[in-house]
């Protein structure tokens, strides 16, 4: 079966697309380990991971099996009043590999329903232990923390992907953008801010929700894990709830299994997601302390007031438990170190290219940023041409490989960002962002 371009173009909605003026889409057919294989024959290295997700390549066969002896039992039953073997797993496997502290999760369905899941446990444990008052939610400018209205009300008000909702959107108290860099002390300036914040709305403050070291969607901007201390430091004096986002970061992505290790902080809340089931399903997982959802069940509720269709889908359970099962066997540590000193030897000479204001590499997460902002469907065709699948947006052009690539198919990846980058036509005329 052949994918119908034409049908596509003029009724599908892809992310953050135009319907009148769509960017072009290439047909897949299949993907497998590191590669995308297009319609007509063309074969991809896979330099996004599907968005982070699919951190042990496409078609992984323990994936797969664990997917189709799932499936022949059930592909799902409700959560409410039933339970099931893949989600006590699940469970086992999640408090196996966090922080002692977290002790109850909640099964969500996407990145953005966990951080939904959240805000919401947070806001109800401040009722539940009398603090009613304490309604907004402080977070850090710069960041992305998904596309639902609450999650899109801690993403930055200015420049982030959501401006046009602002005067419907709750509204968020905004802390500057950490200046404290990747093993760094803390910046004076960031201790200053928070405690400027911490005087002016500590009050009504609920929880502050950060996505630890490495804000994603929102600029691919790397910070110090001494702000992550002092985060804590001053949500434990004000009794403020600490939510850590680790949807992009989770599961290995920076170097540590999750970011929060770097900086010895646990957070009250941790969202996952992403890569939890290695990309194959949509699951993600709220985990929280035994002191939140004590809270939580203190309200006048008495229950947690959330519940979607799919929570705790056996399906994505299974699959989950299979990712995790592989993480475990710690081979992905050697992987990503191998992946991040490469991108640091080969990424480097972009530093040069005239259009290339700044380089960063952190883990598996390897950046290049220019003066201006690219062309979507330019520079996109531009690196499909070279055999690579890499989605830039605004002036971020990077990559997030999975971690079972191979040298050469990196080299692949890196060799093409510098031959890109390198070309006049794929950059705009101004900074006007570009999905």
């Amino acid at each position: 079966m052949k994918t119908d371009l034409q049908f596509d173009r003029d009724h599908l909605w892809h992310p953050y697309t135009s319907t009148s003026h769509p960017l072009p889409c290439y047909p897949v057919a299949r993907a497998q380990g590191v590669h995308i294989e297009l319609e007509d024959g063309r074969l991809l290295v896979d330099g996004m991971s599907s968005w982070w997700s699919t951190i042990h390549g496409y078609q992984h066969p323990t994936l797969s099996a664990a997917a189709k002896a799932q499936i022949d039992q059930m592909s799902h039953v409700m959560f409410g009043g039933l339970t099931h073997a893949p989600a006590t797993e699940l469970g086992k496997k999640l408090l196996s590999m966090t922080a002692p502290a977290l002790n109850k999760i909640f099964l969500a369905d996407s990145g953005s329903v966990s951080v939904e899941v959240a805000l919401k446990m947070a806001l109800q444990y401040q009722q539940g232990i009398g603090q009613a008052q304490r309604s907004k939610i402080m977070t850090i400018r710069g960041g992305y923390h998904g596309d639902t209205f609450a999650a899109m009300s801690v993403c930055d008000p200015i420049n982030g992907m959501h401006s046009l909702f602002q005067d419907v959107l709750a509204q968020s108290h905004f802390l500057p953008r950490p200046q404290t860099g990747l093993n760094e002390p803390l910046h004076p300036a960031d201790e200053a801010a928070l405690q400027q914040a911490m005087a002016r709305w500590s009050d009504d403050t609920a929880a502050v929700i950060v996505e630890p070291m490495v804000q994603g969607a929102g600029g691919m901007y790397f910070y110090g894990a001494s702000y992550l201390q002092a985060l804590r430091r001053h949500c434990d004096q004000q009794g403020i709830v600490l939510i850590f986002d680790e949807i992009a970061t989770g599961f290995g992505r920076t170097g540590r299994l999750f970011a929060y290790e770097h900086a010895e902080v646990v957070p009250d809340i941790l969202c996952l997601g992403k890569a939890l089931t290695g990309g194959t399903m949509t699951l993600a997982a709220t985990l929280a302390t035994d002191a939140i959802a004590a809270g939580v069940c203190a309200s006048e509720a008495g229950v947690f007031m959330h519940g979607p269709t799919f929570m705790g889908n056996p399906l994505a359970c299974a699959v989950a438990n299979a990712s995790l099962g592989l993480l475990q066997q710690d081979h992905w540590q050697q992987q990503v170190t191998a992946l991040s000193q490469q991108m640091q030897t080969e990424l480097a000479p972009c530093q040069a290219l005239p259009h290339v204001a700044n380089v960063r590499i952190f883990g598996a997460i390897g950046v290049v940023e220019t003066h201006t902002a690219v062309d979507g469907a330019a520079i996109q065709q531009a690196f499909v041409e070279r055999g690579v699948w890499i989605r830039p947006f605004g002036k971020l052009v990077y990559i997030m490989p999975p971690y079972i690539m191979n040298p050469t198919e990196l080299r692949q990846l890196t060799h093409a960002m510098h031959q890109v980058l390198a070309l006049d036509h794929v950059y705009l005329s101004d900074s006007m962002p570009v999905s």
